[in-house]
């Protein structure tokens, strides 16, 4: 947004200077005559841009006001005898804004004049003779559209850098845009290959403004000298051709446009002659339609959150590509879906046609840009959080938000104090210290931020300039100096407590020159002190009693080695391994000041023998210590696992759970609650939580140990919904229930030829609307996990209504008992086929698992069913049913 002018800040200031008038008696103040103004009383403003106007009075009590204006206003800030108004996207040649106050019973006015101007963003030469005769007159034109004002433009018509002509429009009208020039030139044997161009400058700088150039592409002038004789043809169209002669050479150049009709192979023949001689030559010429990609959006302006759809497509056989990714064929769109996003704005899609001619790809090619409307942003860089501005100078207060469209900003107190004019240039007083909140407001929504304004009017001593410490080396040569910050420059001086003698220039730093002095900063504005601590420095030293040669060290005890070492500055002391399994490992040190943080205690320390090193910046000493380390126990995820599984009806085992620790720690757990039985397999019953315990003698680590215990997939439940029969044309479903652990996967197996069948996200149920004869079968269910895989089948008959589907329980399972006498198992795998595949150990191999209907889970979904089964369903029983044989991985 373009700066307030310096006619709006004068206005200001004069704003304030009247409200500061208000403060007298009103007798003086209705002396005056009244009056009304806006400033800025004449602008000139880039067509496009933004202008704040200030309209006042000196009206003391004004019953109205207001700016009249046709342009669009962006905000308003007002006063009792002010207002402030930004007009925002000016395009109009010219335009008078009129400010006006009602004021006892008159109507004062101030009209201003506002004019726009274009830079000379496009200049175009128009195009030059494809070939040009030698000796005749060709046509320069140059324009200049939108660029003005007019009267303050000039054209210059230019062959390469020469000047051929130059006209200024000066006097020209204030509201004229836009300028052609145009000129006749001889074309010469030597203009062949000259470049043509042209300038315009708009010259603002009698306007308080620059000079704004700018140039046309060149365009280059070919001539020719020549008498041949030219024939072209396309096939049966003669062509129109254009000579040129380039040295002794003779070059043909033509246009043709093809139709539609013309699609498909053709001759183009070229025939010369010249001085009674001719030549021929033929070639073959494709003709072929190839438009521009079709590429659009489903929402070019589009409020974010919203699914926009790109689509790219060609008229043609041609293969498109939308963003680097081609369609599935020649012929076919390509289409890509996003959620619209503040980061997609003005972001731009490409659209890519290739169609290959003749052996030759060609590829053309469209693109798009998308503008996303979401709501306002306040971004610290462009609305920071603090200003600190000195008292009386005039400043200008930023703070701009992102969005589209573009948001308006107002900053006021919260507690319906002062209003902060944004954009306009105002004296900082005290009473604008505080806290204001801005607000951000498009139709996308808005955006809340609080901004600190802080005065600064007395001088300071900081930590910068003046610090609180300052450090000397005894014998060396030293001033005490502070710098002050404030305007004006303050006077600083230094005297030391107990003292009335004032600190200047060097002096050898002794010891007692160590102690507090006592600075004081002092300009117009006031006064601050502060107090200045020195020391005296000097070298390291150790000490026996606070620094040991001899430390046992315990992990996890969060004990340290404690070296003190004795020196100003404090000394930095590192302690490091000199040899065996030590060597170049660092001793963990407690810091000298108990307040300060501790370094971290190491896992481990080898013991052995450390060289300790204190340094300061005057110098280091050595000093040996020998340690020895131990540790308490300690249990983790990688010796503990918090969580285990267990596999029903593998051997049982004890968890697996280690320590660390010195001495070596023995463990053992229990679990919680109800102890473990001794069982010689793993039951479900073994799940649950259990306690592990390490001890040594420098104490012990407890570990809490989550048990899961897994089991394979048995179909405990497989029922037809309705149970009775199934008429042609009616509705019935399946359920199937499965227990094991992990979760088992559903799948269904059906009659062949039984067509919409639909299934629950799950799989656990299976439904069929409009039953007809091919649905009446057998239906299987199997449930499958990593331990295993388990089925039953149900058999669904569709016929009349002196029909029913089969029955389970007893009846029906001692009929299928007595059909399936004959089947022991169903083989999926080729062993099992082959009769070579031992269930026996199948049971127990990683690699494969062959199910049985005798096994436990077999059992329990018998026992559980009370042996029989719903109406409607028919079911291999317990002991005959026939399962699969699955081979999984290891």
């Amino acid at each position: 947004m373009p700066g307030p002018s310096p006619g709006l800040h004068r206005a200001l200031l004069g704003l304030w200077t009247a409200l500061g008038l208000g403060l007298l008696s009103l007798s003086a103040v209705t002396q005056e005559p009244f009056w009304a103004d806006l400033q800025p009383r004449v602008a000139l403003v880039e067509r496009g841009g933004s202008l704040w106007l200030n309209c006042s009075t000196n009206c003391p009590r004004p019953e109205r006001g207001g700016l009249e204006t046709s342009l669009r206003r962006n905000g308003t800030q007002r006063g009792l005898r002010w207002l402030a108004r930004q007009l925002v996207d000016i395009r109009e040649p010219e335009t008078q804004p009129v400010c006006f106050f009602r004021c006892a019973r008159r109507t004062l006015q101030a009209r201003g004049l506002i004019r726009t101007f274009q830079r000379p963003d496009r200049v175009e030469l128009v195009p030059l003779p494809a070939w040009q005769p030698v000796g005749e007159n060709f046509t320069l034109s140059c324009r200049v559209p939108g660029a003005g004002p007019r009267g303050s433009l000039t054209l210059t018509l230019l062959r390469g850098p020469q000047e051929l002509i130059r006209r200024s429009f000066a006097g020209e009208p204030p509201r004229a845009r836009g300028a052609v020039l145009t000129a006749t030139v001889l074309a010469r044997r030597e203009d062949h290959g000259a470049n043509f161009s042209c300038r315009a400058e708009l010259d603002l700088r009698p306007h308080g403004l620059g000079l704004f150039e700018n140039t046309s592409a060149p365009r280059e002038l070919r001539t020719f000298i020549s008498e041949a004789g030219v024939y072209l043809a396309l096939g049966d169209q003669r062509l129109s051709p254009n000579v040129t002669l380039e040295g002794d050479a003779l070059m043909v150049t033509t246009t043709a446009t093809a139709s539609a009709e013309q699609e498909g192979a053709r001759q183009l023949v070229c025939n010369v002659t010249l001085g009674g001689e001719s030549r021929e030559t033929r070639e073959n010429l494709t003709v072929y339609s190839f438009p521009e990609p079709h590429l659009t959006l489903s929402e070019p302006n589009a409020p974010e959150g919203t699914i926009v759809t790109v689509t790219c497509a060609a008229e043609t056989q041609a293969l498109v590509t939308l963003d680097g990714i081609p369609a599935a064929a020649p012929g076919q769109p390509a289409q890509l879906q996003l959620n619209a996003t503040e980061n997609d704005d003005r972001r731009g899609f490409f659209c890519d046609a290739t169609l290959e001619v003749d052996g030759e790809t060609l590829s053309k090619n469209r693109s798009v840009e998308l503008r996303v409307l979401y709501a306002p942003r306040l971004d610290d860089s462009d609305c920071p959080r603090s200003w600190t501005w000195p008292e009386g100078p005039e400043q200008t207060l930023r703070c701009d938000a992102r969005g589209n469209p573009q948001p308006s900003v107002h900053c006021t107190r919260p507690d319906g104090g002062a209003v902060l004019a944004l954009g306009l240039l105002g004296p900082v007083t005290r009473a604008l210290a505080g806290t204001y909140r801005c607000t951000a407001t498009n139709d996308q929504g808005q955006a809340v931020k609080d901004v600190t304004l802080t005065v600064e009017y007395a001088p300071a001593l900081d930590s910068v300039g003046c610090p609180e410490r300052i450090t000397w080396l005894e014998g060396t040569e030293a001033s005490l100096s502070c710098v002050a910050h404030g305007v004006p420059s303050p006077n600083v001086s230094c005297v030391r407590f107990g003292g009335a003698e004032v600190i200047e220039g060097l002096m050898r730093v002794a010891r007692e020159h160590a102690g507090t002095y006592r600075c004081e900063a002092t300009n117009a504005r006031g006064s601050a002190a502060k107090n200045v601590a020195v020391t005296v420095e000097y070298g390291p030293r150790f000490e026996e009693v606070s620094c040991p040669s001899n430390w046992t060290w315990v992990e996890g005890s969060g004990r340290l080695f404690s070296c003190e070492v004795a020196g100003k500055p404090q000394p930095s002391v590192e302690c490091v391994g000199s040899g065996g399994t030590s060597e170049g490992m660092l001793l963990p040190l407690a810091p000298p000041d108990p307040g300060s943080r501790a370094p971290r205690i190491p896992s481990d320390l080898a013991p052995g023998t450390y060289i300790c090193n204190a340094t300061n910046r005057h110098g280091s000493m050595v000093k040996m210590v020998t340690v020895s380390a131990e540790s308490p126990p300690q249990m983790d995820e990688s010796t503990c696992p918090s969580h285990q599984s267990w596999l029903e009806g593998a051997e049982a085992a004890a968890l697996a759970c280690s320590a660390r620790g010195l001495p070596s720690p023995q463990v053992s757990c229990s679990r919680e609650g109800a102890p473990r039985p001794q069982r010689l397999r793993v039951s479900r019953e073994d799940a649950g939580t259990y306690r592990c315990l390490a001890t040594n003698a420098h104490g012990t680590d407890a570990r809490i140990i989550t048990v899961g215990v897994e089991y394979r997939p048995v179909v405990a439940e497989l029922a037809a919904s309705p149970p009775g029969g199934v008429r042609p044309g009616g509705n019935f479903t399946l359920t199937c229930r499965a227990e094991a652990w992990p979760p088992a996967q559903i799948s269904w197996r059906a009659p062949p030829g039984a067509l919409n069948i639909g299934l629950s996200s799950n799989n656990s149920t299976l439904s069929v609307a409009g039953a007809m004869g091919s649905h009446g079968g057998e239906y299987e269910c199997a449930a499958t996990n990593a331990h295993g895989r388990h089925t039953r089948r149900i058999t669904v008959r569709v016929a009349g209504p002196w029909l029913w589907v089969a029955v389970g329980g007893a009846a029906g399972g001692a009929a299928l008992l007595a059909a399936g006498a004959g089947l022991a198992f169903y083989v999926q795998s080729t062993a099992c086929k082959k009769g070579e595949y031992n269930v026996q150990e199948a049971e127990s191999s990683g690699e494969a698992v062959c199910l049985n209907g005798a096994g436990a889970g077999a059992g329990r979904d018998a026992g559980a069913e009370g042996g029989s089964e719903a109406a409607g369903t028919s079911e291999v029983p317990a002991g005959g049913e026939v399962f699969a044989i699955q081979l999984t991985s290891a």
